[in-house]
């Protein structure tokens, strides 16, 4: 089928924020703080006011009081303002912007700029930001922690169980590196009020953010957007910049742009992920899970943005798609001199499915169990069922779509290759990874409107707004189906405030079944007007018209009378009562979510002499329910397993202690190129779902949620006959090489409490042919320091015990 989207991409007509014409407008450039953690003191700006071009450069003191929306219901104490106020809190915080003629000279104008910085102590660590003695981000809030949330069923939810096994799991802080970066375009207008372009994901929700900001009515703001090129989540919040930007615009009477560079995007842009993780699985000898523990830190980065809300999905997650009776959760939301956290592809349910897939490999490790086995011995098989978190989960068949994965990776011929390689003691190390997933998609509600025009086409216009998902080829398959019109006929509009009343945007996978179920209602109340009309045309009762698939209305029984789409909008434009009657609106909410699933199989291969991890075949098996357009679902899957095996393999932002980013532009942070994957083989089971017409849910994120625990988990398969019982993420040759090294040399990866394992861990005691892979050779001086310095989080795991051992920290 053709794409809606196509010609436009593919011969470049394609309008993104930065092809926006606005010749006039001057540019806004921000000074930002070289400092994670410091007192403002002065701020110099004579040598810019002075340069070529420079309008004026504008700091906190010209915003007196304006500050962001506050985030869910944390005290205002946190609120983050427009610009750095008497401190700065993270490296890349705006403290003053320059307005200039050119970006060019608003540039060179920001390079003089000074701004006297007293050092504060920095935390960069989420577990020293909870010490007594650890500096505060906000001392009038008298802690660290931003946010705290409690699961609990029982205190101890290992009680009686025969095996325990645990680990620590570092979830590491990624950035979603958009091949747009983020911006702005403010420009007055001439009656009064300002239309703002924004490369963002709800236009309705960063209308009501500026508008709150600058304490102003959101009446007199117009939020647009032109092409986004990609959102991943990290552009659903509204950033202070683009706050600014507007002030400045409504100040000056002038339009004004703001485009970042790609570093400034590493170090403003929202970061996703970054959770340490304690964990403690139980279960009977016969592999029936008992109960789960779990301590998680969640790094909110300096201010509790988007990221506050992300543990909330986290803890309603955890148990995934297994029978979990027994729960035992604390989060704590902490706040470090880091870059905010954000929203990145799938927002708090990765890192709860990895957690619970980790987790459930190292209980089938201890109890000698094939890793799929355990998952089908623990599937949750009844509908709907209401978890320990307390989702109700709506339909589901997760051991159909881990049959059907198993099948399609040749699953037995896998692990025979495994035992051969092992045998012949090959260095080609071969990993297979199972990941079985449920997540929790679509919530809130959402406006469709459609209008039939003089020649028949058709109208749509959605508050959801799209980031390269298809929403303009989905919608319009919805419509061409029900109205029986052709599918080129009808054009789709949105992301634009003065066009749509009302919208929540497009987030958390909700798009199709939330707002396409918007439109199909639209369109079901469109056609029953029109029947109404044509019966009257037609001289008979509403129920004796039919609506053929070529889109005309006739008399049932009476196939080529009737009359067209055209033909009823032509009779009615000279009936003034009916003039509305082609024209309909439409709101869908949905009163529960969906929960989507699936298994995801990796299969890796790791070069022992290098450490160097190649992921070989991924076999991604999802359900999201009824699949609407083949296309668009693989399409989303695709990019959700290269963003998913990227966190595995790759990505990594790192800071040291000074709160510097080491990761801050595309030279030093590695994610891979299309080189460096292999085809992905995709296909889709379909459960259906009763809580929204369409019977559909979420695919957005699927991907990323099914691959990021599948490939670290064949990673960690593919070392596991050497006694490496976990291995975090990303899985860089280094890391694996080192992990590999400790293996080979004697050494056992530390438990839970940083100790060695438990009684048993050394699996090399049961395979002796493991200790001759490196050929005797030493491990080098520096590979160990490092290995052995503080904040490794490289191969560790706890391995199973009786009760009694050492608790859980």
């Amino acid at each position: 089928m053709r794409r809606s989207e196509d010609r436009g991409l593919l011969t470049g007509v394609t309008r993104y924020l930065e092809d926006v014409p606005c010749e006039e407008a001057l540019h806004a450039v921000f000074v930002r703080s070289p400092m994670a953690h410091a007192r403002i003191g002065a701020i110099r700006d004579a040598d810019a006011l002075g340069m070529p071009g420079v309008v004026g450069v504008f700091t906190a003191a010209d915003f007196p009081g304006s500050r962001m929306p506050p985030i869910e219901d944390l005290p205002d104490t946190l609120r983050r303002p427009l610009l750095a106020t008497d401190v700065v809190r993270f490296i890349g915080e705006p403290v003053a912007v320059v307005l200039a003629a050119t970006r060019a000279q608003g540039m060179d104008a920001a390079e003089t700029v000074e701004v006297e910085l007293e050092s504060l102590p920095i935390v960069t660590d989420p577990e020293r930001a909870l010490r007594d003695d650890a500096p505060l981000l906000f001392p009038d809030h008298g802690s660290n922690v931003a946010a705290l949330i409690r699961r609990v069923t029982h205190e101890d939810p290992l009680e009686g169980a025969d095996v325990v096994v645990g680990g620590r799991f570092r979830n590491q802080r990624v950035a979603p590196v958009p091949l747009e970066v983020n911006g702005a375009l403010a420009v007055p207008e001439s009656g009064g009020g300002l239309t703002s372009w924004l490369p963002c994901q709800a236009t309705h929700l960063s209308r009501s953010a500026i508008a709150e900001a600058l304490q102003i009515d959101g009446s007199a703001i117009r939020v647009r957007t032109a092409a986004v090129g990609g959102g991943f989540g990290a552009k659903i919040p509204t950033y202070p910049e683009q706050a600014v930007v507007a002030a400045l615009a409504l100040r000056h009477g002038v339009a004004v742009r703001y485009v970042e560079s790609r570093s400034e995007n590493f170090l403003a842009m929202t970061h996703g992920r970054d959770q340490i993780q304690d964990v403690r699985i139980g279960a009977s000898r016969d592999g029936r899970i008992v109960g789960l523990q779990a301590r998680i830190l969640a790094d909110l980065g300096a201010y509790p943005d988007e990221g506050a809300t992300l543990p909330e999905s986290t803890a309603m997650m955890a148990v995934g798609a297994y029978s979990i009776p027994r729960l035992n959760l604390e989060i704590r939301a902490v706040l470090t001199n880091k870059t905010p956290l954000g929203a990145y592809r799938g927002a708090g349910r990765p890192e709860a499915i990895a957690l619970i897939e980790r987790a459930v490999d190292m209980l089938a490790a201890e109890l000698d169990m094939d890793p799929a086995e355990i998952r089908r011995r623990n599937f949750i098989r009844e509908f709907p069922h209401r978890t320990v978190t307390d989702a109700v989960y709506d339909s589901g068949a997760y051991e159909r779509a881990l049959d059907e994965a198993l099948r399609q990776a040749d699953y037995g011929s896998l692990r025979s290759s495994q035992a051969e390689r092992r045998r012949n003691h090959d260095s080609r190390l071969l990993g297979i990874g199972i990941a079985s997933y449920v997540e929790i998609t679509g919530w809130g509600s959402e406006y469709a409107r459609l209008c039939v025009v003089d020649d028949g086409s058709v109208r749509v216009i959605t508050g959801s707004s799209p980031q390269g998902q298809g929403h303009e080829t989905a919608f319009a398959q919805i419509v061409a189906d029900r109205l029986g019109v052709p599918f080129g006929s009808v054009s789709v509009q949105h992301s634009d405030t003065a066009l749509v009343p009302r919208s929540e945007g497009t987030m958390g996978s909700r798009t199709l079944q939330v707002g396409g179920s918007a439109v199909l209602g639209a369109a079901d109340l469109l056609v029953e007007r029109a029947r109404s009309l044509a019966a009257q045309r037609l001289e008979v009762a509403p129920d004796d018209v039919v609506l053929s698939d070529e889109g005309r209305f006739e008399v049932a029984g009476a196939p080529g009378s009737g009359v067209s789409w055209a033909e009823l909008v032509r009779a009615v434009a000279h009936r003034p009562s009916d003039e509305s009657a082609l024209d309909v609106e439409y709101d869908f909410e949905i009163e529960e979510s969906t929960y989507p699933f699936g298994t995801h199989v990796a299969v890796v291969e790791i070069d022992a002499e290098t450490g160097e991890t190649r992921l070989l075949r991924h076999v991604a098996v999802d359900d999201c329910g009824v699949v609407l357009n083949p296309m668009l679902a693989a399409g989303q899957v695709h990019g959700g397993i290269a963003q998913g095996a990227a966190q595995a393999l790759f990505e990594e932002v790192v800071y040291d202690d000074s709160g510097s980013p080491l990761t801050s532009n595309l030279a030093t942070y590695a994610f891979p190129s299309a080189a460096e994957l292999p085809s992905f083989e995709t296909s889709h089971t379909e459960t259906p779902t009763s809580r929204n017409p369409l019977g559909a849910k979420g695919i957005g994120e699927a991907g990323t949620i099914g691959a990021i625990p599948a490939v670290q988990n064949a990673v960690v398969d593919a070392l596991s006959h050497l006694g490496v019982r976990h291995l975090d993420m990303p899985a860089t040759p280094e890391r694996v090489w080192r992990a590999i090294a400790d293996a080979t040399d004697g050494r056992q990866p530390g438990g839970i409490d940083g100790t060695t394992g438990h009684e048993g861990f050394d699996r090399r005691d049961r395979d002796p042919d493991a200790r001759g892979l490196l050929g005797g050779r030493d491990v080098p001086p520096a590979v160990r320091e490092v290995a052995d310095g503080p904040g490794d989080h490289g191969s560790r795991g706890e391995r199973g015990h009786r009760r009694g051992a050492s608790p859980l920290r």
